[in-house]
């Protein structure tokens, strides 16, 4: 009796420290939320007081990216820590999308599940004593459960809801009351899981399926928005709709986790899988949208928050990319990297904390495949109508970011300090800064054995720059 006793005090006295040592991490993904969709961002259309109360508790990153410029592959660079050719997921579905004859190359394989042998850092943390939940998309396969989750609430492989009212139809989601709203839902399941797991750290993976596609929103707000005055980027009411219930519903988060006293205890992300959907909210000043490699594609809002932890009101202009979070968590909560896995990215520590010192380096993103135009694409703000990106490789060094297009080995290059439009393409006046760039994109090519395009497509006919874009 006496001995039960003990071990139980001990278990409890060690739990004490464990918490106190060990934050909480709660990752908010925003499904395709633009770089300039947020108030804090500098929209004056999109309503969000409660992720703009984060940023001014926090940091604000104006130069932070998504390792893809869509969905599945930016969410496998997010877990695995490593860039797409490690993982080999490069979009979702097939890899030659768009239409034969304007494909001049046979595209890489793509991989459409992220494989078991990839430690993720939900197992990373689970091996450190966390408890850990996905909860709303997963993307990368059947179950998030094979890659260290303890709980998943409406991850399947799906990439988009089939509606955002309940009934839901998604098999790992019992439905609502009729009407019942996806994000609401999934702000509830988070809510209730943190309840249930207060007294030792936890990690929660909060990927809200909005705002991505069907572009749905709640009556009352899209009314609200439907009286409101557009501007020439941000004009759909329903789309804003989306925007302010998923800001709402981070606000409720936070106060759960203030009711709970765990606001000093818990590190908070909220942040983008990939770059805005063009068609739906357009990036301006950055070009192109969702897909694209160009910044309206990668570039994406984040926002870091740790009360009496990370000083309030900062903002950062490093270069940052979602694979840093792996290395980040795995520091702050003093676990092990895998042995067998290589790390690309860096820890953001010295960044959130002002102390030591971040490397400059490279930032690369490798796209060896093709992805056709979206409906509502225009012409001027991409290579050609029909396809947001061709296969290519990209890299951004301190202010210079370099595209490579294997079909012809072209090559543009612009100053992003200074054309953050990526209009200008500095190619013929700075062939010694191509050089550079250059060698320092081959050898992360090499280092990652990054699979090139070479194979010529037999079905191909060169009239793209001649044809109309219907």
């Amino acid at each position: 009796m006496i001995k039960n006793i003990f071990i139980s005090l001990c278990l409890f006295i060690s739990t004490i420290g464990y918490n106190q040592n060990k934050p909480n991490i709660v990752y908010i993904n925003i499904d395709d939320l633009g770089w300039t969709d947020l108030s804090c961002y500098g929209s004056t259309y999109y309503e969000t007081p409660n992720i703009d109360k984060l940023a001014a508790k926090g940091i604000r990153f104006t130069n932070a990216y998504a390792s893809a410029a869509n969905c599945a592959p930016s969410r496998a660079g997010l877990l695995s820590g490593m860039y797409s050719p490690r993982h080999g997921i490069y979009t979702v579905n097939n890899s030659d999308r768009g239409k034969s004859k304007h494909r001049k190359l046979i595209p890489i394989k793509n991989t459409t599940v992220l494989h078991d042998s990839i430690i993720t850092i939900a197992e990373a943390l689970k091996k450190s004593g966390y408890t850990t939940a996905s909860i709303g998309k997963w993307h990368l396969g059947k179950t998030p459960k094979t890659q260290g989750f303890d709980y998943n609430v409406g991850g399947t492989h799906a990439g988009h809801p089939q509606t955002y009212f309940s009934p839901y139809k998604n098999p790992n989601l019992k439905d609502g009351p009729i009407g019942e709203y996806l994000t609401d839902r999934l702000t509830n399941e988070a809510i209730t899981f943190i309840n249930k797991n207060k007294n030792a750290p936890f990690f929660l993976y909060l990927t809200y399926y909005t705002v991505h596609t069907p572009i749905q929103g709640k009556k009352e707000l899209i009314d609200k928005y439907n009286q409101k005055k557009p501007t020439k980027n941000h004009f759909n009411p329903t789309y804003a709709a989306m925007v302010e219930a998923m800001d709402s519903n981070i606000g409720k988060l936070m106060s759960a986790l203030k009711n709970l006293n765990l606001t000093q205890k818990t590190l908070i992300i909220v942040t983008s899988d990939n770059g805005g959907l063009y068609s739906v909210s357009k990036q301006t000043p950055l070009k192109h949208g969702k897909g694209s490699y160009y910044e309206g594609g990668v570039r994406v809002p984040l926002i870091i928050n740790w009360e009496a932890k990370i000083k309030p009101n900062i903002i950062s202009e490093t270069p940052v990319n979602n694979i840093d979070f792996y290395p980040t968590f795995l520091e702050i909560t003093n676990t092990k990297a895998p042995k067998t896995q290589p790390q690309d990215g860096q820890s953001l520590t010295p960044i959130l904390f002002n102390k030591g010192t971040f490397k400059k380096r490279p930032l690369f993103w490798h796209f060896p495949i093709y992805l056709q135009a979206e409906k509502g694409f225009n012409n001027d703000t991409g290579r050609d109508p029909y396809f947001r990106t061709r296969p290519g490789s990209t890299i951004r060094y301190g202010k210079w970011k370099l595209h490579y297009y294997y079909e012809n080995n072209e090559i543009e290059l612009y100053n992003l300090k200074d054309d953050i439009s990526e209009n200008h393409n500095l190619l013929e006046s700075h062939t010694k800064k191509v050089k550079k760039l250059l060698i320092l994109l081959n050898d992360l090519r090499i280092q990652t054995k990054a699979p090139i395009p070479t194979k010529l497509n037999p079905t191909y006919k060169n009239e793209h720059q001649n044809e109309s874009k219907n």
